[in-house]
């Protein structure tokens, strides 16, 4: 049964192949804030804003590709890039990694949000242990997919809204414009071999006709955003899902999920670093920091180096590992329990926790701040 539930776990992630994403806050409205005894350091929205330099860099790369290569990659490139392991072992697991160590890593955090994490944990054992038995492959997917874009964007629309001072009605427009025409792209992109021609088009104009609105419909809320680097900033975010949806039409999906995934995976890991250095730089609160501390090894690498290790050998060796052993010790070969398994209910996990954590009044919050 164990196995048969790993199965149809990888089926409903497979999108993801990890682990899942998508990748951080799913967040509230962020302030920008300046630097007190606490926050020693802050976000630069002029950093994050320079990730999106991936779409006009993937973007050239489709041009040059039809122009001069004749298609070469669209035709080799796998539909995701998760289907790579050095991709996963960048980008996609380390921030999962990253975001679990900064829950586990604190006594505070664990018992500040313990009764969430078990009420989790029961839920997706529940969900994915008994209904995985009954529950169609379809459900599962079109959920886990639904959470993954809603984690994704809500992420960005969450900074984008802090920064533009935007209205609340004009923040959940926008949103949820770009969670459905995203999930549009994501189903006709990971369900495309099993929808009929007719189902595929539909898909295919809705997504189209969700990224026109959400075009029109930003052009009419930018009037509200005060600055030139806040319009920049605002439009940067309705792309990701535009030139998604563009790529997908294309027929680059390496590109279309390559886009989005890259631009919440680093603005995380950003986030996530700055946090930990705000929270650790002066008086080193778990044993991690503190070994970093006595070996000297400087704060800036402490989270990077133990999650990207780390990742590495759960990507590459642990269902290896764990295979072996099941089979030794109990004649029973029980595969990806931890590229499924484990990396999978901690991004689901993930997906969950990001959008508690970082909300006002939460304290992760005293040790994090943003500044242009």
């Amino acid at each position: 049964m164990c196995q048969k539930i790993l199965s149809n776990l990888a089926s409903v992630l497979e999108y993801n192949n990890y682990k899942s994403e998508d990748v951080f806050m799913s967040a509230p409205v962020f302030a920008i804030q300046t630097g007190t005894a606490e926050k020693k350091m802050t976000v630069s929205f002029k950093l994050l804003l320079s990730l999106y330099a991936i779409i006009p860099l993937c973007l050239l790369i489709q041009f040059v590709d039809t122009f001069f290569l004749q298609n070469y990659l669209k035709v080799n490139l796998p539909s995701s890039p998760t289907h790579f392991l050095l991709f996963q072992i960048l980008f996609g697991t380390p921030h999962i990694i990253a975001s679990t160590f900064l829950l586990v890593g604190s006594v505070e955090y664990l018992k500040y949000y313990r009764r969430n994490i078990i009420g989790l944990t029961l839920l997706l054992a529940i969900m994915f242990g008994v209904g995985s038995l009954f529950i169609p492959y379809k459900v599962f997917y079109i959920f886990v997919a639904a959470w993954t874009v809603y984690h994704v964007l809500k992420q960005q629309h969450g900074i984008v809204r802090g920064l533009c001072r935007l209205p609340t009605m004009a923040y959940y427009v926008l949103l949820s414009l770009s969670v459905v025409a995203g999930l549009c792209v994501y189903v006709g992109i990971f369900l495309k071999n099993s929808l009929e021609a007719e189902q595929a088009q539909y898909i295919q104009q809705l997504s189209g006709l969700l990224c026109a609105c959400l075009v029109l419909i930003t052009f009419y809320y930018q009037k509200f955003v005060k600055t030139t680097f806040g319009k920049f900033f605002l439009w940067s975010n309705v792309l990701l899902v535009v030139v998604s949806f563009y790529f997908y039409v294309q027929q680059y999906y390496f590109l279309a999920i390559l886009v989005p995934r890259l631009v919440h995976d680093a603005t995380a890991y950003v986030v996530y670093v700055t946090h930990d250095f705000n929270k650790h730089h002066i008086q080193p609160q778990n044993i991690l920091y503190r070994w970093a501390g006595k070996l000297k090894i400087n704060i800036f690498l402490v989270l990077p180096v133990t999650s990207f290790a780390l990742a590495f050998v759960l990507q590459a060796y642990g269902d290896l590992i764990v295979s072996s052993l099941t089979e030794i010790f109990f004649g029973i070969e029980i595969r990806k329990v931890i590229t499924v398994g484990l990396l999978g209910y901690l991004a689901l996990m993930h997906y969950y926790t990001e959008a508690i954590t970082w909300k006002v009044g939460s304290p992760y919050r005293r040790y994090i701040g943003f500044s242009e």
